[in-house]
């Protein structure tokens, strides 16, 4: 370990401070725009809140496998969350698939459900089924790692650079069920802050490493857990894990800087507030989309728009990659909706006298077209 003095190897651990001052800012910041969400969603058309969820849990979870470099069947696993959320019953996905959505959704609706090692450990079996085991060799699955060290390493093999090694493997059992117990008895601290025992709980679990492999999603598993049941119905709406992939480089910086220093975690509070902040963010600006095209579509019901019509204005009012941010030009028009340029011309003349889109700046062939404002 080259004189590294690991955080866990330190005699006060795991008492964990912080700096409440500098985390003063960004809690306010958090439970401000959880209620922004929550108020949002009650706006929400039922069908479209279901579709919603759909969304955020199958993101969530193609999102924490990505962070470890694992790439899911996206198809396959929105088939399994669709069949649970009862949305298509005769869905037929992989086990990989099955068990990564019965893992995501124990976490986030179970809330109430002790979390105990014999819960852990069926997580683990749920994210490597019988159809996963030939790549996974001697792994432990369903069990807690070998007697081997756990170092996460970079580098050549005669000159590797060690990130982080986690207790040995004697112990380990211990340590779990220190950390159990205060996961269950943290959740009636009044004086702890929900949003803070999400971030200790996830750096606690993640410091521990008890598995062969799966640490990182199961750790996010617990942290959806804890976020789940401080604010009961805002979890589902959010991804934290695809904010964590957008800054996956900063995420493991913080955890190696984090795992290496004092007891005081401040730096890595910080960042876990950021980042849920900015997965509140993303999903406030999802709804916020969806409620502008529920009154777009409630304004214009009378209009008898075209198919064609209908389909561009829908991609205008998505946004996002596939929204034309920068509006539409008549090319583009013709190109989503199938028809032919003189149509295309039609079909946004009759848009625009409608009062569906309006013309953003410029003229000639550059012109684009955005939806329109309103009055």
């Amino acid at each position: 370990m080259s004189g590294v003095e690991w955080i866990w190897q330190r005699p006060e651990w795991p008492a964990f401070t912080w700096q409440a001052d500098a985390l003063a800012a960004p809690l306010r910041a958090c439970v401000q725009a959880q209620g922004t969400l929550l108020g949002m969603a009650g706006a929400v058309d039922r069908a479209d809140e279901l579709h919603g969820q759909l969304d955020t849990l199958l993101q969530n979870i193609i999102t924490s496998s990505a962070i470890e470099g694992e790439t899911l069947n996206v198809a396959s696993v929105r088939s399994s969350l669709a069949r649970r959320l009862g949305l298509e019953p005769d869905s037929k996905p992989s086990p990989r698939s099955e068990g990564a959505a019965e893992l995501l959704l124990d976490a986030t609706r179970n809330i109430d459900r002790p979390l105990t090692l014999e819960r852990l450990l069926g997580w683990h079996q749920q994210l490597f089924p019988d159809d996963a085991l030939p790549l996974h060799g001697a792994m432990h699955v369903g069990g807690l790692r070998g007697d081997e060290p756990m170092q996460v390493v970079s580098g050549r093999l005669d000159r590797p650079r060690v990130h982080f090694e986690a207790p040995p493997r004697a112990g380990l059992e211990a340590q779990l069920e220190r950390f159990l117990q205060w996961f269950a008895d943290s959740r009636a601290d009044a004086g702890l802050d929900p949003l803070l025992r999400a971030g200790i709980a996830h750096f606690w679990f993640v410091t521990l490493h008890p598995f062969d492999d799966g640490n990182g999603r199961l750790t996010r598993a617990i942290t959806d857990l804890a976020l789940a049941q401080a604010d009961g119905q805002a979890i589902r709406l959010y991804a934290m894990s695809a904010s964590i992939l957008d800054d996956r480089s900063g995420y493991y910086r913080v955890l190696e800087a984090s795992q290496k220093g004092g007891l005081d975690i401040t730096e890595w509070l910080q960042w876990f507030l950021a980042t849920l902040l900015d997965s509140l963010r993303q999903a406030i600006a999802r709804i916020d989309r969806l409620l502008t095209k529920a009154r777009f579509w409630q304004n214009h019901r009378n209009d008898g728009l075209s198919a064609e019509q209908t389909k561009v204005l829908n991609r205008l009012l998505d946004g996002g990659e596939r929204g034309f941010a920068d509006g539409i030009s008549a090319s583009q028009y013709q190109a989503v909706a199938k028809v032919s340029k003189a149509t295309a011309t039609r079909h946004l003349a009759d848009l625009l006298e409608k009062g569906c889109i309006e013309k953003l700046p410029g003229g000639g062939r550059s012109t684009r077209y955005r939806i329109s404002a309103g009055p």
